[in-house]
């Protein structure tokens, strides 16, 4: 595992992971129970300053369904994650893990597991600094995989340096990061994950083109779309779910499905009596090696 070092510029998690990461909390503060999922421990992380909740993008009425989808989003992979786990497989790997908090708030099953987190190095940073400030310490199992992506540095071999071993099955997750991606740096990262041992699965979330997403969604995409163009981090990639799976297919994948927005509702949010349904625009490819 690799501590940071004092050339490792510690930076601030850029606003697409504090984001989310807050939305995960208002669920827990603002929507009633059953909780699709509780974490206030990237609130914690994040520590946005007083008046967070007064955030424009954290109205409780405007973002519902953004809010219902972070959370459904970060229950399903949980729910993955388990599932694996108690079929045996024993590394999990998260590409762009920003303020992910399965390791802090789900130790029980995060301990059976290896953990590798890879991310940008100077948040990375920034996130052990606020881990050890909040007093959770970095277990052996979890390790911290700096990579520079903005340097063309191979995460591959940063993942195998820091113990992942290749010749095992894993489970790889990728949420919230193709859409900042070109097709063709996609498509290489799904040949690498089609690489690994039989028993494998990837996770990777994706946008889709504004002609799929239900009509009372658009804004909600449109404004996330300008926001991001705003911030220096423009989308560059939308997928329908046929492109996304025959890409899969072609990297190399023995089988692959399409989780949509409509599923998640379906499955963690039926019977619920106060309206809250996550929103279309994200969903998921499922995939196995």
């Amino acid at each position: 595992m690799k501590d940071a070092t004092a050339d490792e510029r510690i930076a601030a998690p850029d606003n697409t992971a504090v984001r989310t990461a807050l939305w995960r909390a208002m669920h827990v503060q603002v929507d009633p129970a059953p909780h699709v999922v509780e974490d206030e421990i990237g609130l914690r992380i994040a520590d946005p300053g007083d008046g967070w909740r007064e955030r424009p993008d954290m109205d409780p009425h405007r973002t519902s369904g953004l809010r219902a989808a972070m959370a459904a989003r970060a229950r399903f992979i949980e729910d993955l994650i388990t599932e694996q786990a108690d079929l045996g497989v024993t590394q999990y790997v998260i590409l762009g893990a920003g303020l992910d908090t399965f390791a802090q708030r789900r130790p029980e099953i995060a301990s059976r597991l290896r953990i590798f987190e890879v991310d940008q190095p100077g948040p990375q940073a920034w996130k052990r600094r606020r881990l050890a400030e909040l007093g959770y310490d970095i277990p052996e199992w979890l390790h911290l995989v700096p990579v520079d992506f903005e340097a063309n540095e191979n995460w591959w071999e940063r993942l195998a340096a820091a113990g992942f071993d290749s010749s095992r099955p894993a489970v790889v997750v990728s949420t919230g990061v193709t859409m900042y991606l070109t097709k063709d740096a996609t498509a290489a990262t799904l040949r690498q994950i089609a690489s690994l041992a039989p028993g494998s699965t990837l996770a990777m979330t994706f946008l889709l083109p504004a002609e799929l997403v239900d009509e009372a969604d658009r804004p909600g995409l449109r404004a996330s779309e300008e926001g991001a163009r705003a911030s220096g981090t423009p989308f560059l990639s939308f997928y329908a779910p046929q492109e996304m799976l025959r890409l899969a297919r072609e990297s190399g994948f023995k089988d692959a499905h399409h989780v949509s927005a409509a599923s998640h509702a379906e499955r963690y949010f039926a019977g619920r009596t106060d309206g809250l349904r996550p929103s279309s625009g994200e969903d998921v490819l499922v995939a196995t090696v």
